[in-house]
């Protein structure tokens, strides 16, 4: 009975190819299939169709609630299968790689077209992480969408030969290779495209092929492209197209030529599915939504992180977003080293005039990280396992004469490292940088085994003896090959190793590149993504300035997924709602020119709770904000309708105070300027026009939260805590009257004038705890921290505060708003008013100009 079912099942399933699901089931009762077995296969595609839309991830935000004609792989298909068989053999595991990989794919292809609908023009967006494997996921979306009908197959695989070359390579190993007599290829691994002369052989009734074509994003071979399809217009009728735009923030956005000609291929194409990959969606979410453009109108999907991944918050931690419990947020891996601000023009050219004739200098934290390279090198080779290759990265500049100029210095000291292996004093340099590194990362908290300096230094010579140094950049003839043996490099260069390229094996990073955009920076971090075998040892040497924008680059990025992922639960669609942007005082979010369609977002403070983590650490400053918190204190004593005294557990509560002594206090009170969300104006602002609009915020609870076994701070009026220890995030280079504490309040500090215990509350729970008691008062909490602030012997990323004075941090707890909310402008985002949607089923219907 089981086979019986399961061979009607399939065979529904091939007549889903050609008719939709209402038109199959009639197919399957003129078949004489009894009414029972008919009605258990509609009944297994609905929960196969439910499976597919309610994946746990990826995560996705699509156009209408159209149901899905494609619910996963079938017995018959020959591309999918190929792919699997092939990722086993390379090592993946079942579970979870695989399976991920599987339901990740299926998700994405269940968005596009059926192949045999009349005409369709898609527009997707998906979201991965920097070197996660994105690659192979749209070579495995390609695949599933082969096996159902998908004929044309561009890869726009980024700007530089060498991105294009490789991902040529992979699509044909993977694709191609496994099942040759299926696929037609337009492009080969040396060459890009070249006008074929006969489009019908590629395309005709005749040629039941799969036709691959890999380009680069370059104005002249899209303009062969473009004009080739449109002499092939007459075969395409009936050519199901799926575009894949990898690097999809690079060069397809607001540019003058490459945009364009992307739109005239599409529209050349009366089938076309155009899907973008990207780590940092940024531009692309920035695209006018109401303009013939390449906006992501139909969904935008999140890519889960693979397990074992090295991302920005891995890394470099994160800050706390709004519901966060701060003791969750990890600091990150101990990983990173720091550049002095000194160090920079001895290793990048101060400006442009400085450039011709630069030398650098081999500073002692270059120095301590070529060296660490070639440890790492050795170590590895003690180990023996995962990948062969070990490359190390420097970047310091775009310039190429400046890449060039490091070749000579570089060889230099390897040289004479070569030279030194008897030298004692050498080696004892060699041993103590290993010995502090192993102390600071332990190999056991990765599963590996460590490796002693005895071990690895019989493997220095060799080590040293096969390392390369090479200029990898548009000037030179040096690149990075991986295909003949095991590499050892240091490779210095720019552009060409910033985006999408893999760079095998990457250990060690030497980064003090200035850029300005998130974009930009996300995209250079070359060290993200996996490091099976010796995820104990990268690290990263860079200035702090640097680490603290990779930090908020993280929380940009948690946010931005949490955008996409809430607004899935909410029947929202892309052109219903924008995913905003957390803006930052030192970078644009991408390039200006692409942000000429964005709009400043309304974020208000209403639901939120907004707290200070940076400081500055001279007296003056300091003893300015104990005055104000002192102030009002002692105007809260003075004003509160009621006042809970808990000493015992370091805390005062002063209920019911006026909003004007709140304001004073934040009038008086100085956040520090690298703070966007704690600008005093706008918080002000804020709380006076919700209590002239709407009544509330007009009266607030005051709290003071110290530590009882800490010395005493007294605040004046009878009214003295312990004080918190907030120890800072470590630099090697301590920043003279700057202090980072990264997180200030706990979830139960944001619950501490609410009645009862709170603490074993959830943050969702304490939330829905003061909308009912406090609906309309905000909370204010003070914390005087030691102005020594010794970290705990676990915190190993945390040094000790070392401010002049002690610090007062504030956190403040909003209500939800009542009625419609005063707003603030933080955020920045896509401008969906000149879209407009027909609510019946949200589609497009079309733009009106502004």
């Amino acid at each position: 009975m089981g086979d019986a079912f399961d061979d009607n099942y399939e065979t529904f399933k091939a007549l889903l190819d050609a008719f939709p699901p209402s038109e199959a089931v009639k197919r399957l009762e003129l078949f004489g299939i009894e009414q029972d077995v008919v009605q258990r296969i509609r009944d297994r595609h609905e929960q196969e169709t439910v499976r597919i839309k309610e994946l746990e991830e990826p995560h996705a935000v699509v156009l209408g609630n159209r149901d899905t004609w494609y619910t996963g792989p079938q017995a018959k298909d020959k591309c999918w299968p190929a792919i699997e068989c092939e990722l086993r053999k390379a090592g993946w595991p079942q579970s979870p790689a695989i399976d991920d990989l599987d339901n990740s794919s299926t998700r994405v292809v269940s968005l596009l077209n059926h192949p045999k609908e009349k005409s369709f023009s898609t527009r997707g967006l998906v979201v991965g992480y920097v070197q996660s494997g994105k690659t192979t996921n749209f070579t495995a979306v390609m695949a599933k969408a082969a096996d159902r009908g998908y004929k044309l197959f561009i890869v726009l695989a980024g700007i530089h030969n060498g991105l294009r070359r490789q991902t040529q390579a992979r699509l044909v190993q993977q694709l191609v290779e496994p099942n040759p007599s299926m696929w037609s290829q337009l492009t080969g691994l040396d060459k890009d495209f070249t006008p074929q002369e006969n489009p019908a052989s590629y395309f005709g009734k005749n040629n039941k092929t799969h036709v691959l074509c890999v380009v680069k994003k370059n104005a002249t071979v899209l303009r062969k492209l473009a004009r080739w399809l449109e002499k092939a217009s007459d075969y395409l009728g009936d050519c199901p197209a799926l575009i894949i735009d990898d690097e999809a923030d690079q060069a397809t956005v607001a540019t003058k030529s490459i945009n364009p000609l992307i739109l005239s291929i599409m529209g050349s194409l009366p089938k076309s599915a155009y899907v973008g990959y990207t780590a940092s969606p940024f531009a692309n979410l920035l695209i006018d939504p109401g303009a013939d453009d390449l906006y992501p109108r139909d969904f935008v999907v999140n890519l889960p992180k693979p397990a074992g991944h090295f991302g920005t918050e891995v890394l470099f931690g994160r800050y706390a977003l709004d519901g966060d419990d701060p003791d969750q947020v990890d600091d990150g891996h101990d990983m990173i080293r720091s550049v002095p601000e000194d160090d920079v023009p001895c290793v990048r050219p101060a400006t442009k005039a400085d450039i011709e004739g630069f030398e650098p200098v081999i500073t002692e934290t270059l120095r301590a990280a070529v060296e660490y390279f070639w440890l790492v090198t050795a170590a590895r080779r003690v180990r023996g396992t995962g990948n062969p290759h070990n490359t190390m990265l420097i970047h310091t500049s775009v310039n190429t004469s400046v890449h060039n100029s490091f070749h000579r210095p570089l060889q230099h000291l390897r040289d004479t490292a070569a030279r030194s292996m008897q030298d004692a004093g050498f080696i004892a340099r060699l041993r103590g940088l290993w010995d502090r590194e192993n102390d600071r990362v332990l190999a056991k908290e990765f599963g590996e085994e460590k490796v002693l300096f005895d071990q690895l230094v019989e493997k220095l010579p060799g080590v040293l003896q096969s390392c390369r140094v090479i200029m990898d950049n548009s000037s030179s003839e040096d690149r990075l090959d991986y295909e003949n043996g095991p590499v050892v490099a240091i490779a210095v260069g720019g552009n060409t190793l910033s985006r999408g390229l893999t760079l095998e094996g990457l250990s060690v990073s030497y980064f003090v590149r200035a850029v300005s955009a998130y974009d930009t920076l996300l995209q250079m971090g070359r060290w993200f993504g996996f490091r099976n075998g010796y995820a104990d040892l990268p690290r990263i040497w860079m200035t702090d300035e640097l680490a603290e924008w990779f930090r908020h680059l993280a929380t940009v990025e948690t946010e931005m997924r949490r955008d996409i992922d809430t607004y899935m639960t909410e029947d929202e669609t892309p052109l219903t709602f924008a995913v905003r942007l957390r803006t930052h005082p030192a970078l644009r979010v991408t390039a200006a020119a692409k942000m000429r369609d964005a709009v400043t977002a309304a974020s208000s403070y209403g639901g939120k709770r907004v707290q200070t983590h940076y400081f500055h650490t001279n007296a003056d400053w300091l003893r300015g904000n104990i005055k104000a918190a002192r102030t009002l204190v002692a105007a809260s004593v003075a004003h509160s309708g009621r006042v809970d005294e808990r000493p015992e557990d370091g805390r005062y509560v002063f209920h019911q105070v006026p909003h004007d002594l709140v304001v004073d206090f934040l009038s008086d009170y100085r956040f520090h300027e690298k703070s966007p969300e704690n600008d005093a104006d706008l918080i002000i602002g804020y709380i006076r026009k919700r209590v002239s609009s709407a009544g509330s915020l007009q009266r607030w609870n005051v709290a003071i939260v110290g530590n009882p076994q800490g010395d005493d701070f007294a605040f004046g009026s009878g009214v003295a805590v312990g004080r918190n220890t907030r120890a800072r995030l470590k630099t090697n280079d301590v920043v003279a009257d700057f202090a980072d504490i990264k997180t200030l309040m706990s979830r139960r500090d944001a619950g501490v004038d609410l009645a009862g215990d709170v603490s074993p509350l959830t943050e969702k729970a304490i939330r829905e705890l003061r909308q009912s008691e406090l609906p309309t008062s905000g909370l204010l909490v003070l914390y005087p921290i030691d102005k020594v602030s010794e970290p705990g012997p676990d915190k190993k990323l945390r040094a000790p505060l070392n401010a002049e004075e002690d610090v007062i941090g504030v956190g403040l707890v909003f209500p939800e708003p009542q009625y419609e909310d005063s707003t603030v402008e933080k955020y920045i985002s896509a401008n969906l008013a000149n879209v407009r949607i027909e609510d019946e089923d949200y589609s497009l219907v079309d733009s009106e100009e502004a």
